[in-house]
């Protein structure tokens, strides 16, 4: 299939910004220097939701693996490089059962008590992963941002916080399409945790909403034309007392509320209402835009 002209350009722009984030990155070697007693103090917090002491040590044997020069980062040479066998570092890793959410809320308090302002903003992102085959949880053909076009991919949802100290991410929310969720044995194969139902994309931000909202400090809800179509979703917000900034197509109609009034009244007596004009004109037309 030849790749529409859009693509690279999508492409183009994903490698700008990996290359900005790298270079955000960079850090000084004296920023090394002590690096194992801070690492042991940060994870202490979020080991400490962990039910026993050997989930505690693996915990921390696979964050120092992946912090380690090994070439690969897989859970058997992370066990190596700490003289311990493989069977129990892959089991934690992929198949004990062990609750997150904990850590994610420890998570949220740490951010907010680094970067929180009163007028910080909480920031809403779909971002979908192409992916080859049909075996990896929640893949499908849908719509896939970073390529422009409908592909093969997951989708997460993604919760980030901003404030004029910085910016970081806070949560995210694998999306499981409606295909997969009813389809009970193809979800057990995958290691889907039973409790997992179908919701959709806004749903899944409103729930990441409730759990950290109160603990972020912020003013404001920011976010792409996804959300701002969404009129529910909208709605939803208002409920909350929570302002927004979000995107919308071009050819979206609004209402200017503070335009002025037209006459009082048609010939047939009926009220008469500002009337509706497409966002890209209304924008157009206003002086502080240009």
């Amino acid at each position: 299939m030849i790749p529409r002209r859009g693509d690279d350009s999508m492409e183009r722009r994903f490698r700008i910004r990996l290359d900005e984030l790298l270079g955000d990155a960079e850090v000084r070697a004296s920023f090394l220097n002590g690096v194992m007693p801070r690492l042991e103090t940060f994870l202490k917090p979020f080991v400490a939701a962990l039910q026993s002491p050997e989930q505690r040590t693996n915990a921390h044997h696979y964050v120092e693996g992946l912090l380690s020069d090994l070439d690969s980062k897989d859970a058997e040479s992370i066990a190596y490089l700490h003289d311990r066998e493989r069977q129990g570092l892959q089991k934690f890793i992929g198949q004990a059962e062990w609750n997150h959410r904990p850590m994610v809320t420890e998570l949220a308090r740490q951010i907010a008590a680094e970067l929180g302002e009163d007028d910080g903003v909480l920031v809403f992102d779909p971002s979908a992963f192409a992916k080859k085959g049909t075996e990896s949880v929640a893949v499908q053909r849908q719509w896939c941002g970073r390529l422009g076009k409908i592909e093969n991919c997951q989708v997460g949802i993604y919760l980030g916080y901003v404030s004029r100290r910085d910016h970081t991410l806070v949560d995210f929310r694998l999306f499981l399409p409606q295909e997969w969720a009813k389809r009970k044995r193809r979800c057990a194969k995958a290691g889907v945790p039973k409790e997992i139902r179908f919701q959709t994309r806004h749903e899944l931000m409103l729930e990441m909403l409730d759990e950290h909202g109160s603990v972020l400090p912020h003013a404001w809800i920011a976010g792409d034309d996804e959300l701002g179509r969404s009129s529910w979703f909208r709605q939803q917000l208002r409920e909350r007392n929570d302002r927004y900034l979000l995107a919308v197509p071009s050819n979206t109609l609004v209402r200017d509320l503070k335009a002025p009034e037209p006459p009082s009244s048609t010939p047939g007596g009926r009220l008469r209402k500002v009337p509706f004009v497409r966002v890209d004109r209304w924008c157009g037309a206003l002086s502080e835009w240009r």
